[in-house]
């Protein structure tokens, strides 16, 4: 559909994220690298849920990994917005900026229930997509020793433990996209904060999922003064995207959490 009519917007939604598994050697051959093997450009939209949410390996992970393993040549777009009007701006901007390419989103489906998660009338019909979001609470600049990056449903846990233990130097920033990585507006970011010696990602997904095995490589290149002693903040290496029991996943994120201001 996508390809055989490029003037509409056709969005493909997994019920869980890891749905897509089976259709792996199709992303592969046609999504991921269309028009460098085939010439073929497309706009499709892939919708993926994803977050750790107590349900189990399997209604986990859409395994952000492996679609950023795929990124290259500006392939896709891959981004995991944090509010409504940044997600409805991803996809108009997608829809008419004329880049011919798919669009992947991870869309944690605890956000939909969140009353955190709201954005008012004007960031709709004013605004505009924001591939990284600063800290909103304005921490000065000055005062800031750790900057923590995250994306997703986490930055609302971070941030309610942020203001439940009062921090005044730590501040939270959302990548949300993954790639193209941002680089001028982390730039930019990093220039606002000129005493954050204390440079952290922060993760749901194990350390060797998610999207730390690719920014855990790429910023350090990119930003080398300030980020080659960038830490992780994540569960621990596991087979499996998330474990089965409920009472185990509270610990983890718990951890995670926490974790993110030790």
């Amino acid at each position: 559909y996508s390809v055989g009519n490029p003037q509409s917007l056709v969005l493909w939604e997994a019920q869980f994220g890891d749905f897509f598994n089976g259709a792996q050697s199709i992303i592969d051959e046609f999504i991921s690298s269309g028009e460098a093997k085939w010439g073929q450009r497309s706009d499709v939209v892939m919708l993926l849920p994803h977050g750790h949410e107590g349900q189990g390996p399997d209604h986990s992970s859409a395994r952000i990994e492996r679609w950023l393993q795929l990124c290259a040549e500006g392939s896709m777009t891959v981004a995991m917005p944090s509010t409504p009007a940044n997600y409805f701006h991803l996809l108009r901007r997608h829809a008419l900026d004329g880049i011919h390419r798919p669009l992947v989103v991870f869309t944690p489906k605890a956000m939909l229930r969140m009353k955190a998660v709201t954005s008012r009338v004007e960031a709709f019909t004013e605004g505009k997509f924001a591939s990284v979001i600063d800290d909103p609470t304005q921490p000065d600049p000055e005062s800031v020793r750790r900057l923590v990056f995250c994306s997703g449903k986490l930055y609302y846990e971070l941030a309610a433990e942020k203001e439940r233990q009062g921090y005044t130097d730590t501040a939270l920033v959302r990548l949300e996209q993954l790639y193209p990585l941002p680089h001028r507006k982390l730039g930019a970011v990093l220039e606002r904060y000129p005493n954050a010696t204390d440079i952290r990602w922060a993760q749901e997904e194990p350390a060797n999922q998610g999207a730390w095995p690719f920014l855990g490589l790429h910023l350090p290149e990119l930003f080398p003064e300030r980020m080659s002693g960038l830490r992780r903040v994540s569960r621990r290496h596991m087979a499996a995207p998330a474990t089965g029991l409920a009472k185990v996943h509270e610990v983890e994120q718990a951890e995670v959490v926490q974790g993110a201001f030790a």
